[in-house]
């Protein structure tokens, strides 16, 4: 097990066990950062994040807790300061996508929606803003489906929506302390919160919708990640990078 140093820097990921936070994960450890992997309630799977970066090398921890609850995310971000001694970078990545109409649309999925997707970010963005020093990342996930208004999205890209607003609205609050606050908005991605209760048929029609015709992999949206969160990236602030294989809005 690597040793945790006050020199290494620092990356909180939430929903960090599986998908593409998963993969974000194991991008910024492989870019040089600690990282503090955030899951919901599989204990297992985030555990094999972690063992995976250390044996590559890296520094890593896991920690539980439901993005949607403040005080499990105020314990969280404690643990990751507690543990590495600092936090420059959080991505949010945590985040559920039911499928429901609008007409007869069933409202406890209505609101687990916005419960995790916007209400957790709202509570993230809030104690990243706190818990970052000068220089710091803020990096949110949103959604390319924005832009296509496909059936039955209607409660997710209500979500997702509120998640951008969030990020244009913090960047502006934080001026004059250096951290950028960005999103990165995915086509389809092979993943399994995507591929879940689609048909083939459905899955080929999603893949051959962007002029790449295919569907993205979640190393592609940890490599967006990346360059936000990276040095290159220093002079993106406010922004929403639409990753997603050519989709035209």
């Amino acid at each position: 097990m690597s040793v945790p140093t006050s020199s290494s820097m620092t990356a909180l990921v939430t929903g960090a066990s599986r998908g593409i936070g998963r993969a974000i994960a194991l991008r910024l450890a492989a870019d040089g950062y600690a990282v503090v992997v955030n899951y919901a309630g599989n204990t297992a799977a985030a555990e094999a994040v972690v063992a995976e970066i250390r044996q590559a090398g890296g520094q890593a921890a896991a920690v539980q807790g439901d993005v949607a609850d403040a005080d499990a995310m105020q314990a969280v971000f404690d643990f990751a300061k507690a543990t590495f001694g600092r936090l420059d970078a959080v991505v949010n990545s945590a985040g559920v996508m039911p499928y429901v109409p609008i007409e007869g649309g069933d409202l406890a999925e209505f609101d687990r929606v916005v419960t995790t997707n916007l209400r957790g970010s709202f509570i993230v963005l809030g104690l990243a803003a706190q818990h970052l020093d000068e220089g710091g990342r803020i990096v949110a996930l949103s959604t390319s489906v924005i832009g296509k208004a496909f059936p039955n999205y209607g409660p997710y890209i209500a979500s997702k929506a509120g998640v951008e607003g969030l990020v244009h609205v913090l960047a502006n609050e934080l001026r004059g302390r250096n951290i950028t606050v960005n999103a990165v908005a995915p086509g389809p991605v092979a993943t399994e919160l995507f591929l879940n209760g689609k048909s083939e048929e459905q899955i080929a029609h999603f893949a051959g919708l962007a002029p790449l015709e295919r569907l993205g992999q979640p190393e592609e949206i940890a490599s967006a990640v990346s360059f936000l969160t990276g040095p290159d990236g220093s002079w993106v602030n406010s922004q929403v990078l639409r990753v997603n294989g050519g989709y035209i809005f």
